[in-house]
């Protein structure tokens, strides 16, 4: 009796260490170390002061920083090939060697890196997140293809919320707001989580959740949970002095919630274990024979895609077919001009409250307060495109624009500023640009199908760094060069310096108006794609997966089935 509860037991722990929802929690970890990138706003300051360097040029790493999260195709080409245990390799030991080097750099560890030098170090940092991520999102989408929107708003929520998570750790390991300290955090932190958890990560085919769309919304109830402390959490450093010791019970509460995924994970599996259990009966379990099973997986295949035939919305595209396709060009439009300017925003978030004469302190609340709301946008994004799209058939495309129009408002408070304008705008564009990032990738996998979709989702953020190239270092960059040199603030040691409302007035309402023009390039694509959108977007992939749980199934009673037959031979022996 004994050994058999004993099995059970060994039979239940191996299902949710290998079960998709387990996954699902992993990938979560590993999504908030990817959060990295955000944090280039806290540490800018620092290379700025330390190195001498104009706001061009600070402005240049800044693209540098965009270019490596977005120029992704190398991983995504890498991931067509290889498992996805290699990716996440090739993530940990260039994010390590990347933070690493900066860090020796500003503690002065090694001679001073000219700007190129630096430029490789700060493309490395991001483009490095690129590998896990491009993992993780891939998998997932193929473990949940029919709530594709749903799992990439939570995993590139959890990216968001990122940024604040590693700021509240690395105040609580070190007790203060050092950027050099943050570096190095940041070079062994998400190495080290990413090792430990990338192996469960895998395309996994198993028996699906009755309830799957309910597991999703408590997930999102832990993680909104999870922000909506982290909001309290800033909003009280603020205005209150923490020592160490309340640093580390913030991040304490943060690491419990953050654990609250696994005991979703645990508790759903245990729910699937005992409804194996009570499926015994072969007739119960598969109600089609396996000649049959066979046919069906046979048609549920996709068809392979014809070089002379351009293929309907929602088919596999070829990686070239997508690329020259307009309704990619649409979405490379309306992500240059939109999301460039929204991150080119977020790059210079610490140089904008320095000119207006915010305090210190400021700079890591407001790059918390981005990080968080860029949670938010993500999740809301997410969930509600998920909804609209299914329910009401509101095209994607769509509510791209509309999340593009509202960040437009944040652009134009930096613009034109008023009494904490900044934190306004903080909250905006980082909501904003955080609802644009799901919604491109689930508009790509949405028209393009999924066969190439780890090198499609990459080479749709290529727009990104291009963007951000025009909006940082020609238009922000430039202007604010110009205002400095006008008043000829230069400080030793500081860098070309300017204060006041004037030197970011002009660059944000170019800003703004290009966001605006991107938003009509996505309301564009809305109605042309308004037709596919009114069908069944995801009939496809819900046929095949009727077809993968009827074998799922007949394996999983043959398992069954032999475990109990060796039991029954242990007991007689």
């Amino acid at each position: 009796m004994g050994n058999n509860r004993g099995g059970e037991s060994w039979l239940f722990v191996k299902q949710v260490v290998e079960g998709r929802w387990f996954s699902v929690f992993t990938s979560f970890l590993i999504m908030i170390g990817c959060g990295s990138p955000y944090l280039f706003g806290t540490y800018s300051k620092l290379l700025k002061t330390k190195f001498d360097y104009n706001q061009t040029q600070l402005n240049t790493l800044g693209f540098a920083k965009d270019l490596g999260s977005n120029l992704g195709v190398f991983a995504g080409l890498f991931a067509e090939v290889a498992p996805p245990w290699m990716l996440f390799l090739v993530g940990i030991s260039s994010n390590f060697f990347s933070y690493f080097m900066i860090w020796l750099s500003v503690s002065n560890y090694v001679s001073k890196p000219q700007l190129w030098l630096m430029f490789v170090y700060i493309y490395i940092t991001s483009n490095s997140q690129n590998f896990p991520n491009t993992a993780v999102m891939v998998t997932s989408v193929g473990n949940f293809p029919d709530q594709r929107g749903i799992i990439l708003g939570l995993l590139k929520g959890f990216v968001g919320l990122g940024g604040a998570i590693l700021t509240q750790i690395n105040l609580a390991i070190y007790g203060n707001q050092n950027s050099m300290d943050l570096l190095l955090l940041l070079s062994w932190l998400p190495s080290i989580v990413c090792f430990l958890c990338f192996l469960p990560i895998r395309t996994i085919k198993a028996q699906k959740h009755p309830q799957e769309l309910k597991v999703f919304y408590h997930l999102l109830y832990v993680s909104i949970s999870i922000a909506v402390f982290l909001l309290f959490l800033t909003i009280t450093q603020r205005n209150i002095a923490f020592s160490q010791a309340g640093y580390v019970g913030g991040v304490a509460v943060i690491v419990v919630l953050i654990c609250l995924p696994l005991l979703i994970a645990i508790k759903e599996e245990l729910f699937l274990f005992k409804l194996g259990k009570q499926t015994m009966n072969p007739s119960v379990v598969v109600s089609l024979p396996c000649e049959q099973l066979e046919e069906i997986s046979k048609i549920s295949l996709p068809s392979v895609s014809n070089a002379c035939k351009k293929p309907q919305r929602g088919e596999d595209f070829s990686i070239l077919q997508a690329l020259l396709s307009k309704d990619m060009a649409l979405i490379f439009i309306a992500t240059v001009f939109a999301c460039g300017s929204s991150v080119a925003a977020i790059d210079n978030l610490g140089q904008i409250a320095e000119s207006l004469k915010y305090p210190n302190h400021s700079i890591g609340i407001l790059v918390s307060w981005i990080s968080i709301f860029n949670f938010f946008g993500r999740v809301f994004s997410g969930f509600i495109s998920e909804t609209l799209m299914t329910k009401y058939k509101l095209p994607r495309p769509f509510m791209f624009g509309l999340t593009q129009l509202f960040t437009s408002t944040g652009l134009l408070s930096i613009a034109f500023p008023y009494i904490n304008s900044v934190y306004v705008a903080s909250l905006i564009i980082g909501f904003g640009l955080g609802a644009q990032t799901p919604l491109i990738f689930a508009i790509i996998s949405d028209l393009f199908g999924l066969k190439h979709y780890s090198t499609l989702l990459n080479c749709g953020q290529l727009a990104v760094p291009l963007g951000s190239y025009i909006m940082n270092v020609e238009v922000i960059g430039r202007f604010y060069d110009a205002e400095a040199t006008k008043i000829g603030n230069v400080k030793n040691g500081k860098g070309l310096t300017c204060t006041g409302t004037h030197c970011f007035s002009e660059s944000f309402m170019i800003l703004a108006t290009m966001t605006l023009f991107g938003a009509m390039a996505s309301f564009v694509l809305a109605y042309r794609t308004q037709d596919f959108y009114k069908g069944d977007v995801y009939k496809k992939y819900k046929d095949d997966m009727e077809a993968t749980q009827s074998n799922v199934e007949l394996n999983s009673f043959e398992d069954k089935n032999n475990e109990h037959k060796k039991k029954i031979d242990d007991e007689s022996k």
